[in-house]
């Protein structure tokens, strides 16, 4: 963990359109935190394309591009072409999905601009689900939970897709993950990024208390939890895909008492609860292993 002193100026304004506790638009405040005014906004169609308000209204202090739901990666790419085009090589363009946009229908372009190593940041507000259309499932939607495509009856089976796995799998020159609990890891992240030529690529967890079924002010408890229980580990991915460095230095907290904390996984059993204990064991481990084979690999910094 990097801590960072938290900027004092705001680019975000009161008047926005999210809901009680939205993690995305905590994420959204302390990203733009940390890039500053000379940054502009690729949107797709996602939850914050209407938290930001009604258009000419915008509840941003920078400028935005509101595009197709399969074309932020694209749109952002052709943005930074046209501004370094008119000689401006300052401003940062940042691509803005969730996770639909991202793991689901905006893949194609993702993976696209990461093989041409388009000099964007491509940022994911994962809330595990399509929360701006009603709560369906997305790819990111974790086993056992509830949404409006996978009732209780028929909860989500399947695990989530390893995003981060993917992305590495295109030897960009960084990724990380963040989450809005960790607000200075965050900004730390996103000003390592500023610095780096080419695309990098942020994954933050950012929950969602409607789609949820969550109480509002449990929203950064929860965004905690997933982090400590290590649901959802901190890291970074860099030397193009190849060095991993895993957050550890904290005091494990139950898996159990992530998932029953959230309604949308109230119907499981706990047997079931047991087996997603498992998982979030072995994909801890799989990931511990990953850091430690990037540390054997010849010329890479320590």
């Amino acid at each position: 963990m990097k801590p960072a002193k938290m900027p004092t100026e705001e680019f975000m304004t009161s008047g926005h359109l999210a809901c009680q506790g939205c993690g995305a638009t905590q994420a959204m405040r302390f990203a733009l935190k940390a890039l500053g005014p000379k940054t502009a906004l690729v949107i797709p169609a996602c939850c914050w394309s209407v938290i930001d308000g009604p258009f000419p209204h915008t509840s941003l202090k920078v400028p935005i591009f509101h595009t197709a739901f399969e074309a932020a990666a694209s749109t952002a790419s052709g943005l930074k072409a046209g501004l370094e085009m008119r000689g401006d090589t300052e401003t940062i363009v940042l691509a803005w999905a969730g996770d639909g946009g991202t793991f689901d229908i905006g893949i194609q372009a993702l993976s696209g601009a990461a093989e041409r190593n388009e000099n964007i940041i491509y940022c994911c507000y994962d809330n595990e689900a399509y929360m701006n259309t009603g709560i369906q499932r997305s790819s990111a939607t974790p086993v056992g939970a509830w949404t409006t495509t996978t009732p209780t009856a028929h909860y989500k089976k399947r695990p989530k897709k390893k995003m981060i796995d993917i992305m590495a799998a295109h030897s960009i020159p960084y990724i990380a993950t963040a989450s809005v609990a960790f607000p200075q890891d965050l900004i730390a992240k996103f000003r390592k990024a500023r610095q780096i030529q080419g695309t990098r690529f942020i994954h933050i967890f950012a929950p969602c208390p409607t789609g949820w079924k969550l109480a509002p002010e449990l929203s950064v408890s929860m965004a905690s939890q997933a982090v400590t229980s290590r649901i959802f580990p901190l890291l970074e991915v860099t030397e193009n895909g190849l060095k991993w460095n895993v957050w550890k230095d904290f005091e494990p907290t139950p898996v159990q008492d992530y998932i029953k904390a959230q309604g949308r996984f109230r119907h499981l059993s706990d047997e079931e609860v047991a087996g997603i204990e498992k998982d979030v064991e072995r994909n801890w481990q799989e990931v511990l292993a990953r850091e430690k084979l990037s540390a054997t690999i010849p010329g890479l910094d320590p």
